[in-house]
């Protein structure tokens, strides 16, 4: 029996539903999702195992020009895996400006690489409207695959996975067949904090913040968990504690019920506000962070 592997690299702007579509495919919720922009910041790997086959999906962040070191390090995530993938998952959606970064579309138009396109949100819009945009898309990549979907209803998914797996190349596994992806708990676990600043905070607060999982304790009935929230200013310090604490209260919460869930174990999570000035431009803590190598 012929065995198939490969690369299936998720790329698109930020807001059309990149890491939403990646859990979709991959069947578990491995990436956060928000609606607000730059939710992802690393490039995250889900791996499908079957019997002749492996597909490694790979969500990225959306594309942006950077304003920090820490957002350079997000977008050379995009450029490797524009390099590396053996299938390209162009994703947009029916909304987005045509003529939004150029660069990466002229990239895209120069890679051998088979492109599958993806219009996304498509239960937004009518039939006339949904024509004219796979129009323009077809003539923009005549040599692609375009295929509209809905994440949020789950339509077409199928349609997109029958054509990875006719379009992935012969292989050898590269990762072990019971490897679900190359993160680690600590990693999701910090991920699962970082959605909750994202949900309960607004404006700059929640693209301010790093989370790391300091302590990880295994005991026989529960985990025991320490997590440094980390912050660019002395300001944002209280404004993500709160008033007698109650905002740091409601992240710990309800971040705590998801990691139980995620772990299928008892958790007490501990969280600490730490303020580390211009962390999004120093290169040594987004080494330690895992923007930079």
């Amino acid at each position: 029996m012929t065995h198939k592997a490969g690369f299936v690299n998720i790329i698109g702007n930020p807001n059309v539903g990149k890491s939403t579509l990646m859990n979709l495919l991959i069947g578990e919720k491995l990436c956060i999702t928000n609606p607000k922009a730059q939710t992802t910041r690393h490039r995250i790997l889900g791996i499908v195992n079957d019997d002749d086959f492996q597909i490694v999906y790979s969500d990225t962040p959306g594309i942006l020009k950077p304003n920090y070191k820490m957002q350079e390090g997000m977008m050379k995530f995009v450029n490797t895996a524009l390099v590396d993938a053996d299938i390209i998952l162009f994703m947009t959606d029916i909304f987005e400006k045509k003529n939004a970064h150029e660069e990466i579309l002229e990239k895209l138009k120069n890679t051998k690489t088979p492109i599958v396109l993806l219009i996304n949100k498509i239960d937004l819009a009518d039939q006339e409207k949904l024509e004219t945009v796979v129009d323009h898309w077809k003539n923009t990549f005549p040599k692609s695959i375009v295929i509209p979907l809905s994440a949020l209803e789950k339509f077409n998914i199928d349609s997109i996975q029958k054509q990875i797996l006719t379009l992935l190349p012969e292989g050898e596994a590269y990762y072990p067949k019971d490897d679900l992806t190359d993160k680690s708990e600590r990693f999701f676990i910090s991920e699962i904090i970082r959605e909750k600043i994202l949900t309960t905070y607004q404006k700059e607060i929640p693209y301010s913040c790093e989370v790391i999982v300091t302590s990880f304790k295994e005991e026989k009935k529960i985990t025991r968990i320490e997590a440094e929230i980390i912050v660019a200013k002395e300001t944002q310090k209280g404004i993500i504690i709160g008033h007698k604490g109650s905002k740091l209260k409601r992240v710990g919460s309800t971040a705590r019920k998801d990691i139980e869930a995620f772990l299928s174990k008892q958790v007490f999570l501990e969280l600490f506000v730490k303020v580390n000035k211009d962390w999004r431009n120093n290169e040594r803590q987004l080494k330690k962070y895992g923007y930079l190598h």
